[in-house]
């Protein structure tokens, strides 16, 4: 390899201002979500104490991880990672309701353990509710790690950013696309392949509101996209498969479109050799 190139890519690792391991913050989401949900832990405890022990090496190496970025920290390392644990039981208590929505909303879920121990929509959500609180304490660069970190995992794309009530489900979920100022209330349902994203991308409207906003009790249906900061879909509307809506829509509505489908049936072929083995 050319010994310019190889010593330009050592300067920069020398100047690099932090260092963040990704591997290490996927490591630390991973072990929270199972210190919150015993069905997925690989870890057994033998007291009390083992257990609040454990508790205190993820705060721990919760600190390390946000050690090397301390100059673009809002507040010292130990005090974040103290904040972050402080608001496990919050998100403990909003993830169980997001797991008895999907059960309650899926026919095929047998229980709130399998959906805790398989479902994606599950993963996805939990995954985002931890990034979602570094977000909300300004904890720059590892709540986007996470965020993608569950993106890779379950196919579903939520930016930390994202303001979500309870009672949150994602049905199957693979493509779904929820972007950094989308408000999500309760009790809201979405498919796969759903995006609520932004009209428009240009940089200059980073700081303004560019995802829609979507209201109580609403079922977003699959493939359907919704776009624009000043997009409302009220309360209890229905959006069907593969809309496309850029305009609000009052409360009570239900939104779909009219499939341009034929269906011809074909005449029977003469002489069809049926064979069975």
């Amino acid at each position: 390899m050319d010994k310019d190139f190889l010593a330009q890519l050592y300067e920069d690792h020398t100047h690099t201002r932090h260092l963040v391991p990704a591997s290490a913050t996927c490591h630390f989401a991973e072990a929270i979500i199972q210190l919150l949900f015993p069905p997925l832990s690989e870890k057994r405890y033998t007291s009390l104490s083992d257990f609040e022990e454990h508790t205190q090496l993820l705060q721990q190496c919760l600190e390390r991880i946000l050690d090397g970025m301390k100059s673009t920290l809002p507040e010292s390392p130990a005090l974040l990672a103290a904040a972050v644990m402080q608001e496990l039981p919050q998100i403990h208590s909003m993830l169980l309701g997001d797991a008895e929505a999907i059960t309650h909303g899926d026919p095929a879920a047998q229980s709130m353990e399998e959906v805790i121990r398989t479902y994606p929509g599950f993963k996805a959500v939990a995954l985002y509710r931890l990034a979602h609180a570094m977000y909300r304490l300004d904890i720059p660069l590892l709540p986007r790690v996470i965020s993608e970190f569950a993106h890779g995992r379950t196919g579903i794309d939520i930016h930390p950013g994202a303001t979500i009530g309870a009672y949150f489900c994602i049905d199957h979920g693979t493509g779904v696309v929820i972007g950094e100022t989308t408000v999500i209330g309760d009790y809201v349902k979405v498919y796969q392949g759903v995006t609520l994203g932004a009209i428009s991308v240009e940089k200059s409207m980073a700081n303004m509101k560019r995802h829609p906003t979507i209201e109580d009790h609403v079922v977003i249906y699959a493939g359907a996209t919704i776009l624009g900061g000043n997009t409302v879909i009220g309360t209890r509307s229905i959006i069907g498969g593969n809309v496309w809506l850029t305009e609000s829509v009052p409360p009570y509505s239900r939104v779909y479109h009219h499939p341009q489908i034929k269906v011809r049936k074909a005449p029977e072929p003469e002489n069809v050799l049926n064979f069975s083995i």
